[in-house]
Formats: C-alpha cells, sequence, structure tokens
C-alpha cells in the first residue's frame, strides 16, 4: 500500500502505463489468449512453473505481476543482479511460513540467467513440492544459461518482440492517458516506433520527452531524432543474437541473396561485432558453400579480409561488403564440403588401414625387403602422364567422395574427372 507522499511522488509514464489486467498486455496474445499456453493455465485453475523468454521491454515483469494477482498468489519479485542466496533463503523461509497460512508464492526472478548454476539448483526443491510458483524472465535462450534440471521443472514461453501493431497502440493509450497528442507527422510516428525497435519500455520513455513539447509544429524525421535519442540495436556479441545474425548473414548467401546478405552484415556491423570475426566466417564460405564452382571465392575473402587488416575501420569495411556481394552473386556448391564428410566417415569406419605398399618409400634395406616401394608407377613416366594405379588401401575398394554438380567451374571439373576416370577404366581393362 502506498503512503501518501509516495503517491503524490512522480511516476514515468511506462509505470503509470502499466497494464492493470492480462487482457491490456499487447503483443502477447499467442501465451495470453485463451487457447494460449498461459491462457489455458489460467482458465483451468492451475499455474505451473515458467520461464518468460523475450526482448526488453516485451511485458515478462508486468505479465508475472499481473497472474500474480489473477491467481491471488503473493508476488514476490526478486532480481538476481542484486541478488544471493541468503536472498533466496528469507523468501523461501517466507513462502514456508505463508504457505502455512493457506497462501502460496508467485516468486518473480528477473534476469534469472544472472545465477550461477548452484544458485539455480537452490530451486529445484522448492519448485518441485510447490512451495513457490517460479515465474523467471529472461532475454538470453534459456537452453544455453539455465540449467536442464530447472528447464525441465518449468515450461518455457516466448514472449514477442513488439511490433508495430502493438507499438501504435500503446502510443494511442500514452495520449489518453497525458490527454495530449504527441507532435509527429505520420511519417515521424512511424520512426519512433522503429526507433523502439520493439521495446514498449523504451517507446514510452522517448513519448515522455516528446509530450514536453509543444503541440505544434509536427516534428519530422530529422527533427524528432534531434529530440530524443536512437537506441542502439540489441546485439550482445557473446550472446544468442550473435550466433543468430551470423547464421542469417551465412544462409542469405547460401540462398544468393544479395540484398539480404548485406542487411545481415549492417546489422552486424551496427551492432558493434569485430569485422575480424565476420572476414573470418567469410572465408569459411566461400570453401563450404562455394568450393570450386568459382575457386575465386576464397582468393576474394582472403583479400578482403587482408584488405581490412590493413586499412581498419571505416574503409577496410567496404572490402567486406564487396566480398560479401561476390560470394552472395558467385555459383554455388558444397561438393568439397559433402566430399570431406563422406571422406571422414570412411576413415573412422576403416580404422587404421595401412597404405598400400606400392605408395611407400623404403629408405632403408629392411623396408625395401618388405617390398615398400615394389612396382611403384611413377606417373611422370607413364603415357599421358597417368599410371592408372590404385591408390586406396589393398583392404578398401574404391570410392567417389567428390561428386561435383557441374556448377559454374565445376563444370570444367567435371570433364577433368571424366578423362581420369576413362583413363582409369582403360588402363584396369
Amino acid at each position: 500500500m502506498k503512503t501518501l507522499f509516495e503517491s503524490q511522488a512522480p511516476r514515468p509514464l511506462a509505470d503509470r502505463l502499466r497494464p492493470a489486467v492480462l487482457g491490456e498486455v499487447v503483443g502477447q496474445s499467442h501465451i495470453l489468449n485463451p487457447d494460449g499456453p498461459m491462457g489455458r493455465m489460467l482458465t483451468g485453475g492451475r499455474l505451473a512453473s515458467v520461464i518468460l523468454w523475450g526482448p526488453p521491454g516485451t511485458g515478462k515483469t508486468t505479465i508475472a505481476r499481473l497472474i500474480a494477482e489473477h491467481t491471488n498468489l503473493h508476488f514476490e519479485p526478486l532480481s538476481a543482479v542484486f541478488s544471493g542466496v541468503a536472498d533466496l533463503r528469507k523468501v523461501f523461509d517466507a513462502a514456508k511460513s505463508r504457505r502455512e497460512a493457506g497462501r502460496g508464492t508467485l516468486l518473480f526472478v528477473d534476469e534469472i540467467h544472472r545465477f550461477n548454476r548452484a544458485q539455480q539448483d537452490g530451486f529445484l526443491p522448492y519448485v518441485e513440492n510447490g512451495m513457490v510458483t517460479l515465474v523467471g524472465a529472461t532475454t538470453e535462450n534459456p537452453s544455453f544459461e539455465l540449467n536442464a534440471a530447472l528447464l525441465s521443472r518449468c515450461q518455457v514461453l516466448v514472449l514477442n518482440r513488439l511490433d508495430d501493431k502493438a507499438l501504435d497502440e500503446i502510443l494511442i493509450r500514452a495520449e489518453e492517458l497525458e490527454n495530449k497528442i504527441l507532435p509527429l507527422s505520420d511519417e515521424s510516428r512511424a520512426a519512433l516506433r522503429a526507433m523502439a525497435d520493439g521495446d514498449g519500455r523504451y517507446l514510452l520513455n522517448m513519448a515522455e520527452e516528446l509530450f514536453t513539447l509543444p503541440s505544434e509544429p509536427c516534428l519530422d524525421i530529422q527533427r524528432l531524432t534531434e529530440a530524443v535519442q536512437r537506441r542502439m540495436p540489441l546485439y550482445d556479441k557473446s550472446q544468442e543474437a550473435h550466433y543468430n545474425l551470423i547464421s542469417a548473414l551465412h544462409k542469405s548467401l547460401r540462398g544468393s541473396d544479395t540484398d539480404a546478405a548485406l542487411y545481415w552484415l549492417a546489422r552486424m556491423l551496427a551492432g558493434g561485432e569485430d569485422p575480424h570475426y565476420i572476414a573470418r566466417r567469410l572465408v569459411r564460405f566461400a570453401s563450404e558453400d562455394i568450393g570450386l564452382a568459382d575457386p575465386n571465392a576464397l582468393p576474394q575473402s582472403i583479400a578482403a579480409w587482408e584488405a581490412y587488416e590493413r586499412l581498419g575501420s571505416f574503409e577496410g569495411e567496404l572490402a567486406i561488403v564487396q566480398c560479401v556481394i561476390y560470394l552472395a552473386t558467385a555459383p554455388k556448391s558444397n561438393a568439397a564440403y559433402e566430399a570431406m564428410k563422406a571422406a571422414t566417415k570412411e576413415a573412422r569406419e576403416t580404422g587404421s588401414l595401412a597404405p598400400p605398399k606400392h605408395l611407400l618409400n623404403a629408405p632403408t634395406s629392411l623396408m625395401k625387403d618388405l617390398g615398400y616401394g615394389k612396382d611403384y608407377q611413377y606417373d611422370h613416366d607413364a603415357e599421358d602422364g597417368f599410371s592408372g594405379q590404385d591408390y586406396f588401401p589393398d583392404e578398401m575398394k574404391r570410392h567417389d567422395f567428390y561428386r561435383p554438380e557441374g556448377k559454374g567451374f565445376e563444370k570444367e571439373i567435371v570433364k577433368r574427372l571424366d578423362y581420369w576416370h576413362q583413363l582409369r577404366d582403360k588402363k584396369a581393362s
């Protein structure tokens, strides 16, 4: 219960506009609707422990608080950033006393991924025996950040980044609460939503600044940018966004979508990704997904890496852009990649088969007596420069690991392989 003075203290717009019931939460109907997982729990009068996983400003804390009100559970908020084992012990002791009095506890742990493995294990007995209903909130992938034992006792609910419609609904509610229209043109209003990047809290923080301005004139995009600070893109080089964006770049290149590849490259650079990392991945892509369909792809990617090394940012980043365009437009083939996988599989299955003796050097008389190097045919002395000898182990049949599909320069390689195959068959007959 708020005191007289507390109720008169200024509160941020985002706090004053918090939804009062679950039906007012925007953008998360897929979990809150009657046919959604949380909706079904509440309708059925049962509430399991859950992990709310989603970007900042999507309603995780609000949803947890409203669930507690809906189920008449005591709401116990805790931040993993500021709490330790002693705080958890107090919470669990209070929950035990509350349970003895006939009331349950909803323990909301914000940033739950910040707890270490031992601290996470400390939740297990209390979640398992129902002492607390745990609602954890995290912006990080629970698969990577939370113990498997804890995850097995919770249902993971994924919250969506707020879309344009949800963000506009928030702005409309803010205007109704303030009884004032934001001084924005349609274009700058759309730009404001884009600046929020799916974060409802950040959107309201910007709107609160704009409400202090006169209603006229309306701000254009340039003046809007001057009035509010654009947020940095959500990107943590050590977390899931790092892997998601490099995956998007790699797959866009593989799909020969030049423009999409440039977009994901720009996203990574704007987020502060190390261009050296991107350059290294482009070299890998050139070998894995282009290979000999375009033999210039690998030199191009290495050249781009070296150009960046010499120029640094920001001049050197153009070399990476050029490389991305080249790789995206090049013919694609994973024949070399598949050949190595097949050869590796065969190598593991065949164990330690020795090379045939005619391939072995014989630097000592003993090795010559054992047949090392016997009957080896020097290809340069053979007709057509090709002896046709078998270079696989004696106990192993021949395999065609490399099977180019004839894309780009591979058309020429197919001709070369066919030539050698024909010569080999001729020598064998």
